[in-house]
Protein backbone atom coordinates (compact mmCIF):
# COMPACT_ATOMS: atom_id res chain seq x y z
CA UNK A 1 0.00 0.00 0.00
CA UNK A 2 1.41 3.32 -0.85
CA UNK A 3 0.72 6.34 1.56
CA UNK A 4 -2.97 7.59 1.92
CA UNK A 5 -4.67 4.34 1.24
CA UNK A 6 -4.05 4.22 -2.58
CA UNK A 7 -2.59 0.64 -4.22
CA UNK A 8 -0.39 0.24 -6.85
CA UNK A 9 -3.16 -0.94 -9.22
CA UNK A 10 -5.95 1.41 -8.41
CA UNK A 11 -3.16 4.24 -9.58
CA UNK A 12 -2.22 2.18 -12.47
CA UNK A 13 -6.46 2.04 -13.59
CA UNK A 14 -6.53 6.22 -12.96
CA UNK A 15 -4.12 6.47 -15.51
CA UNK A 16 -6.50 5.23 -17.82
CA UNK A 17 -6.29 2.64 -20.58
CA UNK A 18 -3.04 1.24 -21.97
CA UNK A 19 -1.93 2.84 -25.32
CA UNK A 20 -2.47 0.71 -28.37
CA UNK A 21 0.44 -1.23 -29.68
CA UNK A 22 1.53 -1.13 -33.38
CA UNK A 23 1.25 -4.70 -35.02
CA UNK A 24 4.22 -6.22 -35.56
CA UNK A 25 5.37 -7.88 -38.97
CA UNK A 26 6.47 -10.96 -39.08
CA UNK A 27 9.22 -11.43 -41.93
CA UNK A 28 8.24 -14.74 -43.72
CA UNK A 29 11.23 -16.78 -45.91
CA UNK A 30 10.84 -18.70 -48.43
CA UNK A 31 11.24 -22.41 -48.80
CA UNK A 32 15.18 -22.96 -49.70
CA UNK A 33 15.65 -26.10 -51.53
CA UNK A 34 18.89 -28.31 -51.47
CA UNK A 35 19.70 -26.88 -54.70
CA UNK A 36 19.18 -23.44 -53.87
CA UNK A 37 21.01 -23.83 -50.00
CA UNK A 38 24.21 -25.25 -51.93
CA UNK A 39 24.20 -22.64 -54.43
CA UNK A 40 23.76 -19.98 -51.90
CA UNK A 41 26.36 -20.97 -49.41
CA UNK A 42 29.11 -21.94 -52.32
CA UNK A 43 29.02 -18.39 -53.34
CA UNK A 44 29.41 -17.39 -49.78
CA UNK A 45 32.63 -19.38 -49.49
CA UNK A 46 33.65 -20.91 -52.38
CA UNK A 47 36.96 -22.49 -51.49
CA UNK A 48 35.12 -25.09 -48.62
CA UNK A 49 33.64 -27.49 -51.64
CA UNK A 50 36.99 -26.58 -53.76
CA UNK A 51 38.87 -28.30 -50.55
CA UNK A 52 36.18 -31.33 -50.47
CA UNK A 53 36.98 -31.97 -54.26
CA UNK A 54 40.45 -31.90 -54.18
CA UNK A 55 40.21 -34.26 -50.70
CA UNK A 56 38.17 -36.68 -52.34
CA UNK A 57 40.02 -36.43 -55.44
CA UNK A 58 43.50 -37.50 -53.47
CA UNK A 59 41.64 -40.16 -51.58
CA UNK A 60 40.21 -41.63 -54.62
CA UNK A 61 43.21 -41.81 -56.45
CA UNK A 62 45.46 -42.35 -53.82
CA UNK A 63 43.53 -45.71 -53.26
CA UNK A 64 43.26 -46.51 -57.03
CA UNK A 65 47.33 -46.39 -56.31
CA UNK A 66 46.91 -48.63 -53.73
CA UNK A 67 44.73 -51.04 -55.33
CA UNK A 68 47.50 -50.89 -58.39
CA UNK A 69 50.23 -51.65 -56.56
CA UNK A 70 51.84 -48.00 -56.47
CA UNK A 71 52.67 -47.81 -52.87
CA UNK A 72 54.57 -44.74 -52.87
CA UNK A 73 52.15 -42.65 -55.05
CA UNK A 74 49.61 -43.74 -52.89
CA UNK A 75 50.92 -42.61 -49.63
CA UNK A 76 51.76 -39.60 -50.90
CA UNK A 77 47.79 -38.73 -52.25
CA UNK A 78 47.36 -40.18 -48.52
CA UNK A 79 49.37 -37.11 -47.38
CA UNK A 80 47.48 -34.91 -50.20
CA UNK A 81 44.35 -36.15 -48.57
CA UNK A 82 44.98 -34.85 -45.13
CA UNK A 83 46.33 -31.26 -46.47
CA UNK A 84 43.44 -30.88 -48.43
CA UNK A 85 41.49 -31.90 -45.61
CA UNK A 86 43.00 -29.28 -43.69
CA UNK A 87 43.02 -26.43 -46.15
CA UNK A 88 38.86 -27.22 -46.35
CA UNK A 89 38.80 -26.96 -42.43
CA UNK A 90 40.64 -23.85 -42.07
CA UNK A 91 38.73 -22.54 -45.66
CA UNK A 92 35.45 -23.40 -43.32
CA UNK A 93 36.31 -21.58 -39.85
CA UNK A 94 37.36 -18.44 -41.96
CA UNK A 95 34.17 -18.36 -43.51
CA UNK A 96 32.31 -18.92 -40.14
CA UNK A 97 34.86 -15.95 -38.88
CA UNK A 98 33.62 -13.53 -42.11
CA UNK A 99 30.02 -14.59 -41.48
CA UNK A 100 30.15 -13.77 -37.85
CA UNK A 101 32.04 -10.39 -38.27
CA UNK A 102 29.65 -9.39 -41.12
CA UNK A 103 26.86 -6.29 -39.50
CA UNK A 104 23.48 -7.47 -39.60
CA UNK A 105 21.01 -5.51 -41.69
Amino acid sequence: RRPGGATVVTLAMAAGPPPQLEPRTVPTFSEEGFGEKFLRKTRENPLVPLGCLCTAGALTYGLISFQRGHTRRSQLMMRARILAQGFTFVALLGGMVVTALKPRP
